[in-house]
């Protein structure tokens, strides 16, 4: 590393420069994470500009960088997408993944962190760091992810890398130390250089170009504290003891057994180096490479996923990244191209994909999103390596490496790629639960006839996406991570499946039930001449006790043989009809008994029919006696927030009719409350708990009971009911 004092730095790598990393120790496949606008993809831009991958950098704001190239990426000026963007430095392959930092498309951010084998977190020097990048840390460190901090924009005018490094250290613990400090220019604004704090050194860019110089007096009073403390840290974190007993004895510590302990440190997960950059003028790029080159660790040193037999579903150990090992490899991220179609981005973890072999795919663990499980052979198409939307042949994918795949035609994302004579399964990697319902219908018939193919490809492509066509409400609902997921599906639909839809407003499943005990004639008489009908029934409707029955039971007392045994059937179906249309508003009744107890019936104009329309019958006038009433569906809700936010969250809860049932403490600084919360209240909870923890809570929700609406609600359901 440069900062080691070695004899240069690494320049710009030549561009069509061809590296020797087919081997996973030459590779490093590293997750750009960060909240959206902390620049990521000008980061990424900037990469790919110095080590010479592209020859001009694109802006986010003209919709020409590599890796934001979708339509709607374009359009709303952000990331929504996974992208690799795959560069060369130093002899080194960089499997760069930018993620989406906005927090409705956490799946593609999850997948980048599959595909990873450490995770380099972007922050801002004018925005600091928010909500969701504390998450995402949490999420790096429940796997021991290896991390490192960048400080991007410290030219900016407002930047003040010293909050933005103190907000880090308090967010993320300890082991969050800076590598160089920024120098302003000589007019006190800007950045004209850094300071190495290992090296003693000054990187001045100052003329446009990086050139080594002594730190001045000044400054070395600015490194030497941050100095010391970079150093006992690398030590500890490393757990080096003979190193500590020579520093504290005094003895001067030779720099590259420091940069060997910081790599250590690093490649182990508990020391965060965090450096400072400026990407628009080129500040830090080559720093930042000497870490991601030489510190972050390799494939060889990040552990494989469990794996288990698909056919048995015992684990397999022993798998390790060796290209000549049996192949297991992942989908990671599914998109449609109108031209090639589907196209799967892998991570192979172990052996060697190459186009045109033969391979078992395994999904499992996902039918309750629309993804059944599913064991398929396939042939692979053409391997790839994308760069943006170009797609450079690969002649083989060995295992550490990241590549495109064509025409997997069962592949879906989270999928398993193995060999045939021994399939495997990996397990598959946590994703969110999408929250927000969104109810649509399609424009036209013509629509509607195109509709349930382009809804597989999206169920296929985002697992973070949820399709249920609802038993009781009949409404097809779009299951989302938010607003912005819902827009970019909507989007996707119309102009990459020429599929128009509309949204419609949700309806929840309520259902209807009685309060009193009444009793109903259902008269069905009808004399036109010839065959008519005939059939008369008397029925008694109570409220069924609880735990009685499932939800309806019907009670025949009929004696004497005034409704003929063949027609006490009729009846029974003709009332359950009745009850699934409802008799109040439309809804499902349930918790009924239902009692025949007298009837008439003609030898000639009595059937089937004749009694079922009777049943129905007697069963509306019954009701209307018997107090109907509307019951709505209650959550059981569980809401995980910083202690900050338990305040406003009981405030909004109680806003909503939530019972708020308990809470407890979870970690440090954190409360997870339990509520019982009416499903009408929840139908937008995902959007108003992102806004009211400030993107920081989260929750889970299921079916606990139907308890009576409102009155005063119920009235108003009611009559929008009514033609």
């Amino acid at each position: 590393m440069t900062d080691a004092g070695s004899s240069g730095g690494i320049g710009p790598a030549g561009a069509g420069r061809v590296s020797g990393a087919d081997q996973a120790a030459r590779m490093r496949n590293v997750a750009l994470v960060g909240h959206s606008g902390s620049g990521k993809t000008t980061l990424a831009e900037a990469l790919l500009l110095h080590t010479g991958t592209i020859a001009r950098a694109g802006r986010v704001e003209e919709g020409t960088t590599t890796s934001d190239f979708d339509e709607i990426e374009i359009k709303q000026k952000r990331s929504v997408n996974l992208a690799l963007t795959p560069f060369t430095s130093d002899g080194v392959t960089v499997h760069m993944l930018d993620t989406p930092g906005y927090a409705d498309f956490t799946g593609d951010l999850r997948a980048g962190l599959r595909a990873a084998d450490c995770a380099l977190f972007v922050v801002s020097a004018t925005d600091g760091i928010d909500g969701v990048t504390r998450l995402l840390w949490e999420e790096c460190a429940a796997v021991s992810m290896p991390r490192a901090v960048v400080v991007t924009k410290v030219d900016h005018g407002r930047a003040d890398f010293a909050t933005v490094l103190a907000e880090c250290q308090g967010a993320f613990g300890e082991g969050v130390l800076p590598l160089y400090l920024p120098v302003a220019g000589p007019d006190g604004t800007g950045v004209s250089g850094l300071i190495g704090l290992l090296s003693e050194t000054f990187y001045d860019y100052s003329s446009g170009k990086r050139e080594a110089s002594a730190v001045s007096e000044a400054d070395a009073e600015l490194m030497g504290p941050a100095r010391d403390s970079l150093i006992e840290g690398i030590i500890t974190e490393s757990e080096d003891e003979t190193l500590m007993e020579r520093y504290l004895s005094g003895e001067t510590v030779p720099v590259d057994v420091l940069i060997s302990d910081l790599e250590t440190a690093v490649a182990r997960g508990s020391f965060y180096p965090v450096l400072a950059a400026a990407a628009t003028h080129g500040i830090g790029l080559a720093e930042l490479l000497e870490i991601v080159t030489q510190a972050f660790p390799s494939p060889l040193e990040h552990p494989l996923p469990p794996v288990v037999s698909a056919d048995s579903g015992k684990p397999v150990t022993g798998l390790t990244c060796d290209p000549d090992g049996p192949l297991l490899a992942e989908v990671v991220k599914t998109t449609s191209d109108p031209y090639v179609g589907r196209i799967s981005l892998v991570r192979v973890f172990s052996g060697t994909l190459r186009p045109d072999m033969s391979v078992h795919v395994s999904g499992h663990g996902r039918a309750e999103r629309g993804h059944p499980d599913h064991d398929d052979d396939e042939r692979v198409g053409a391997l790839t390596s994308p760069l943006g939307k170009q797609q450079r042949p690969m002649q083989a994918c060995p295992a550490g490496t990241v590549c495109a795949v064509a025409k997997l035609s069962t592949a879906e994302t989270g999928d398993t790629l193995s060999s045939r004579e021994q399939p495997l399964l990996m397990e598959p990697w946590s994703m969110p639960e999408p929250l927000l319902p969104v109810a649509i219908v399609a424009r036209s018939k013509a629509d509607e006839d195109k509709l349930s193919a382009a809804l597989a490809r999206l169920v296929a492509e985002d697992p973070t996406m949820r399709l249920e066509i609802n038993a009781e409400t009949h409404q097809l609902v779009l299951w989302c991570m938010g607003e912005a997921h819902a827009d970019v599906l909507l989007d996707r639909l119309s102009s990459r499946y020429g599929v128009a839809v509309d949204t419609t407003p949700l309806r929840v499943p309520l259902r209807e039930t009685v309060s009193l005990a009444a009793r109903g004639l259902g008269r069905n008489v009808k004399q036109t001449g010839g065959h008519g009908e005939y059939g008369i029934c008397h029925i008694e409707v109570e409220p069924l006790p609880p735990g009685e029955g499932d939800g309806f039971v019907f009670v025949d007392k009929i004696v004497g043989g005034v409704v003929p045994r063949q027609f006490i059937p009729s009846v029974e179906k003709g009332v359950r009809s009745q009850m699934e249309a409802g008799v109040l508003a439309g809804y499902p009744m349930t918790n009924v008994r239902v009692t025949l107890f007298d009837g008439k019936a003609h030898p000639v104009d009595s059937s089937d029919m004749a009694f079922q329309k009777a049943g129905r019958a007697a069963l509306r006038d019954a009701c209307e006696k018997a107090a109907p009433m509307l019951l709505e569906p209650v959550d059981e809700v569980s809401i995980l927030v910083p202690d900050d936010y338990v305040g406003a969250i009981m405030s909004d809860l109680s806003g909503r009719r939530g019972r708020v049932i308990g809470t407890e403490a979870v970690g440090i600084g954190r409360t997870l409350i339990r509520a019982e919360v009416p499903e009408l209240e929840m139908t937008r909870y995902s959007i108003d708990l992102r806004s009211v923890s400030h993107g920081t809570g989260s929750f889970t929700r299921g079916y606990l009971r139907h308890e009576p609406l409102p009155s005063h609600l119920a009235a108003r359901v009611a009559g929008e009911s009514k033609p």
